[in-house]
């Protein structure tokens, strides 16, 4: 799975922190977080044959923020 960097994105999380890859999102005014993904073609046969996506989220012992995983797109395109 890779991460897609899209024309709307304003901040690069984890940008100087080499045991994590940079990613790239667009962080909104109420602190919402967007971020985009693309799958290969062995992982979207995966998700075909087993309907199945799996999310890991470390919190370090902090409390768990509320996640949405989604295949529409959270905002309206910049024109």
């Amino acid at each position: 799975m890779d991460i897609i960097r899209f024309p709307e994105c304003n901040v690069v999380y984890a940008e100087n922190q080499p045991e994590y890859r940079p990613l790239p999102a667009l962080k909104m005014e109420d602190g919402e977080i967007v971020t985009c993904w693309k799958l290969s073609i062995g992982e979207r046969l995966k998700i075909l044959f087993s309907g199945r996506i799996w999310l890991n989220v470390l919190t370090f012992n902090k409390p768990l923020q509320p996640l949405l995983m989604s295949v529409n797109k959270p905002f309206k395109d910049i024109t």
